[in-house]
């Protein structure tokens, strides 16, 4: 295994992780961990970098001056602050270095005018549960230095003149050493959550107000449960914290609810239109052919002058009827 990878469980467990939403989880993490500093900041998801499908995973935009923002993840903070995230999955290489740098020289050229967007008012923050051990042993050889400045937050500073790629200003995140009792948000977004992080995250959860503090709680909620069904399924046994869970999740639970409310009412209005169609149909095609045995019968009688037993004959071998079937279309006051 290499260094900077995670145990992932089982397989099947690392399958039900492949199709997770990870992305929407981590915007709403990080919405979550800036909370306090909520009205200074403005935060846009899939921000796209060109008029071309190229986004960067989340934008956050102080939108006031000299934002005091109460979270270290947020200490690095200039005006505009692009974050790139990788899974549980994914790795942090050397390239996806550059390419988050690319996507930050992107964005500065996006304005409608010359150096609208200043370089000194941008940052970088990646985020990745391992530390990226072999990225930073290629930027320290490039003259980097990786600082830890607080638990699980690496700030990068070019050392040597004459430039070098650290371009803005930069910082690590690894979520799996962040502080456990302050980041809660980020420590569950992975397939091997600890039960002591879930309940401290339901815990703080349970104290926000706001609608869209609740949507954030949610998304991440969301995302945790489908990859720790076993951690959550013991946090179910104590029944104060299940009952929290319940609170929680009462939005995406209803949602579930109306989902399959719809399914169901969908399918029974399918079946009940297929059974009316078959039958209506089954009447349209039982009207025409009963027309049809008729005008044959007028045919057999007035034009050719056959007698009633002989058209009997005829229609019954023609359209494979009983005896007493033909006798009534032939002879329909006679049965």
């Amino acid at each position: 295994m290499a260094k900077d990878s995670l145990p992932t469980g089982t397989e099947a467990a690392r399958e039900a992780a492949a199709v997770i939403q990870w992305h929407p989880g981590f915007c709403s993490a990080v919405e979550f961990e800036l909370r306090k500093n909520r009205d200074a900041l403005s935060f846009l998801r899939e921000y796209p970098l060109t008029k071309g499908p190229l986004t960067a995973d989340l934008l956050v935009i102080e939108l006031l001056e000299q934002v005091d923002i109460d979270n270290e993840i947020g200490k690095i903070f200039r005006r505009y602050n692009l974050f790139e995230f990788k899974s549980p999955e994914d790795s942090l290489n050397i390239d996806d270095y550059y390419k988050t740098l690319a996507y930050a020289c992107l964005f500065k050229c996006s304005g409608d005018q010359t150096n609208e967007i200043p370089a000194e008012e941008i940052t970088l923050s990646l985020v990745r549960e391992a530390f990226p051990r072999e990225m930073v042993h290629i930027l320290t050889h490039a003259g980097v230095s990786v600082e830890r400045k607080y638990a699980g937050i690496y700030h990068l500073r070019q050392l040597s003149s004459g430039g070098g790629p650290v371009v803005f200003p930069t910082q690590i995140v690894v979520t799996g050493e962040l502080d456990n009792s302050t980041h809660s948000s980020l420590r569950i977004l992975t397939n091997h959550a600890s039960e002591g992080d879930v309940r401290r995250f339901l815990a703080a959860a349970m104290l926000v107000t706001g609608q869209g503090e609740q949507s954030n709680v949610d998304s991440i909620l969301q995302v945790s449960v489908s990859a720790n069904s076993q951690v959550y399924e013991q946090i179910r046994r104590d029944s104060a914290m299940c009952q929290a869970l319940r609170e929680l999740m009462k939005d995406e639970i209803q949602k579930d609810i109306d989902r399959a409310i719809a399914d169901t009412t969908a399918k029974v209005t399918a079946k009940v239109t297929a059974e009316v169609t078959a039958e209506v149909t089954a009447e349209v095609t039982a009207g025409v052919r009963a027309e049809g045995i008729h005008t044959l019968v007028d045919a057999y009688r007035e034009d050719m002058g056959l007698d009633d037993q002989t058209i009997i004959e005829k229609i019954s071998a023609r359209y494979d009827l009983t005896h007493d079937q033909a006798k009534a279309f032939v002879l329909p006051h006679a049965v």
